[in-house]
């Protein structure tokens, strides 16, 4: 399996940017997608998922409202789109297949065992 994300950069407040990623060596319509991210000495954190279809969506709740993930199934990829960066929103992006939800209410996401080498999102004030 391989996992390519792209897309990342730097932005002032306020600025956006779309992050993809590219997988291969699986069948991509059946799993999960999911983003997270690690900003330094923090620990790696669920930002956004969708399930198999893209009909369904989740998000952390500092992201709601700016981000958006998606996905395209027939080109094997997954996109987040991420508006009003700010500087909190600076961390490494990890994409990730098959990530699970748990909890009552499947608001506890848990990433899979395959991640993408990430991106950086630095977001200066």
């Amino acid at each position: 399996v391989q996992v390519a994300e792209s897309g990342g950069g730097s932005v002032q407040t306020g600025g956006s940017l779309r992050l993809s990623c590219v997988v291969s060596g699986v069948t991509f319509s059946s799993y999960n997608m999911g983003w997270f991210r690690q900003a330094p000495g923090k620990e790696r954190e669920f930002v956004a998922a969708t399930i198999w279809s893209g009909e369904r969506r989740y998000y952390a709740v500092s992201v709601k409202g700016r981000f958006t993930i998606s996905r395209d199934n027939a080109k094997n990829t997954v996109y987040l789109e991420m508006t009003s960066l700010q500087p909190e929103d600076t961390a490494v992006y990890y994409c990730n297949v098959n990530p699970i939800a748990t909890g009552p209410r499947l608001d506890t996401w848990h990433p899979g065992t395959v991640w993408g080498q990430g991106t950086q999102v630095t977001v200066s004030s």
